[in-house]
């Protein structure tokens, strides 16, 4: 079953927590949003399950459209739908980041900027001291609980958000939150930058390839790939032609691989997931092949998604673009 209440919780920074020498430590957080109700963002820091250190990406300079889907700044809790197109994040289908840059980390150390926890403070504690930033803590809704006080920031009534973290692919008891689009996370915006820094977590028994409906492991799928392991890249796209619609949209794709790839049975998708099949037969080692795409496929000028799917339908690479970077008629935008 997968999380029975998802979405994103909007809120200002005013305090943390770190929490050691439990079975599940977590990284706490108090926000408060703008009506001045106190929320906690309870962040895993280890798994329960081995491996124990979390898979962790911090994005400096996170560029998504779903950044521009969010609801407004510190409003509180937002209940999400779990589809493409909005603001839910998928680890898979979203092409949020790339898989193989995830890094392990332990929970935490002696010393200075060498575990998970030291990550997480590095930013949280910039947000608490910028009055204009925003944090988004996208995950499973707790309370609010009657009369009883949180337990690790006191304010009333006990309030929060966890699962912060990638909610498919698991294994065990655990497998019975899987889903598709309902992954955690946390987006943290600093206006007067202006930027957005993203942090995502996984554990390392998760899958990297999930049904599209139950988001359970897919038997037989390959494991998550090293930096450099994908055969075949979307490494440009014009998703805003010069001239009237219907436009000529074009995806090119390169063979990074020493060997020919049979893009038989090959397709791209779109951020809504139409997609448009490849032409078959063979692209040579490190040759470029320029796709001119084709409705119900679109790349629309609002921002979206491109992904890569071999024969078998599982992701080999994906890519995303913002309404920015569209905006500037008959530019290419390279990834």
């Amino acid at each position: 079953m997968p999380l029975k209440s998802y979405g994103v919780l909007a809120g200002r920074a005013v305090d943390r927590r770190r929490e050691g020498g439990t079975d599940s430590p977590h990284y706490q957080i108090h926000l408060v949003d703008t009506a001045g109700t106190s929320y906690r963002v309870a962040v895993n820091v280890m798994s329960q399950q081995a491996p124990s250190d979390l898979l962790q990406l911090a994005d400096e300079d996170f560029r998504h459209p779903l950044t521009e889907a969010l609801p407004q700044a510190a409003t509180g809790w937002a209940a999400l739908p779990s589809r493409p197109g909005g603001a839910a994040l998928d680890y898979v289908r979203g092409n949020l980041f790339d898989p193989a840059a995830v890094r392990p980390l332990p929970p935490d150390l002696p010393g200075v900027d060498n575990d998970l926890a030291d990550r997480l403070d590095h930013y949280v504690q910039r947000a608490i001291a910028d009055p204009t930033a925003v944090v988004y803590a996208f995950g499973e809704r707790w309370g609010p609980e009657s009369g009883v006080p949180d337990k690790i920031f006191g304010f009333r009534p006990g309030n929060g958000v966890h699962d912060i973290h990638m909610n498919q692919g698991n294994s065990g008891r655990f497998r019975g939150d899987d889903g598709v689009w309902q992954d955690g996370g946390l987006l943290l915006h600093f206006p007067a930058e202006p930027r957005w820094i993203a942090i995502f977590l996984a554990f390392q028994s998760q899958a990297w390839h999930t049904d599209d409906i139950t988001g359970h492991t897919l038997d037989g799928a390959p494991a998550r790939p090293g930096t450099g392991e994908e055969p075949v890249r979307v490494v440009a796209a014009l998703v805003n032609p010069v001239g009237p619609a219907p436009e000529r949209e074009v995806v090119t794709l390169l063979n990074a691989s020493p060997r020919p790839v049979d893009l038989a049975g090959w397709r791209l998708a779109d951020r809504g997931k139409s997609t448009f099949s490849l032409p078959a037969g063979p692209l040579a080692p490190g040759a470029l092949l320029q796709v001119a795409t084709a409705a119900p496929f679109a790349l629309g000028n609002g921002g979206g998604t491109i992904t890569l799917l071999d024969a078998a339908g599982l992701k080999v690479h994906g890519v995303a673009y913002t309404a920015a970077q569209a905006a500037r008629e008959g530019w290419t935008v390279t990834f």
